[in-house]
Order: structure tokens, then sequence, then C-alpha cells
């Protein structure tokens, strides 16, 4: 299971790599241009992680899998949402929650590269800090 440390450091390494690329590229970009850049990031900081992640939806009996799509998820703990606006709205913040209820990941960063500075544009939440809600291993797929 996760510890609080790790999952610091793991947050602190994604960071990291959003502001090296947001010092390099800038905030006029879209979210499609800075995804890769994060990708090429999380790989030099040697980090494991998945990109469009399906996050299924549970209602009843009912499973809808692909019901939410995740940009990142990184060493199978932290899911990064991508965004490009003038800032963060509750709407960002709120479906960023809703990935991590419904996939049981502990937290969760909103990197907005529109912001003029990044530090300004993250938003971090958590669920369930530092234990989540874990779902079963199948629930959380890859875009086929």
């Amino acid at each position: 299971m996760w510890t609080e440390a790790r999952l610091n450091w793991i947050s602190e390494q994604i960071i990291g790599g959003g502001i090296a690329i947001h010092r390099r590229v800038g905030p006029d970009c879209v979210e499609s241009a800075y995804s890769p850049c994060l990708a090429l990031e999380l790989c030099k900081r040697k980090l494991d992680f998945r990109r469009e992640v399906a996050i299924p939806l549970h209602y009843e009996e009912l499973v809808v899998p692909r019901a939410y799509f995740a940009d990142f998820v990184v060493e199978d703990a932290v899911v990064v949402d991508v965004k490009a606006v003038t800032r963060i709205g509750e709407a960002e913040r709120r479906q960023l929650q809703t990935y991590l209820e419904m996939s049981g990941y502990p937290l969760g960063l909103v990197l907005n590269f529109g912001a003029a500075k990044l530090i300004d544009g993250i938003r971090r939440i958590v669920n369930n800090f530092p234990e989540g809600t874990r779902r079963q291993p199948a629930d959380v797929s890859l875009i086929e």
C-alpha cells in the first residue's frame, strides 16, 4: 500500500516535470501539446505511468466501463489531469475528485499549463489519503 512519504515524493516528481515543461514551452499551448511532454518528463524521472486511463462508473448492478478518462495515472497511485485554461475552477476540482472516488486512488493533481506560473495552476486533491479507497484492479483499465 502507499505511504504518505512515497505519495508526496511522486507528487513532487510530477510537479517538477510540469514546471520544467512550463518553463520551456510556456502557457500558450493546448492540452494535447502538454501531455506528450509530461509523458517524457515522467519517463526521465523513471516513474511508471499510464495515459488515457478509463475509469468505470458503478451504479447498482450496472458498470459503465469507460465513463471517465484520466489523462495519467502515475505509479498506480496518482491521477493527473492536464489542463490548459486561464484558471482552474470548481468544475475542474470536482472532476478530479470524481476520478479519485471512482478509481479509489489516494491522490490527484490538476496541472493547469494555461496559468501564467504553473505553481498557480496546480491543485492537489486527496481521497482517504494516503490509503485511498481501492477497488478491484480490473476496475481501472487502459483504452483499448
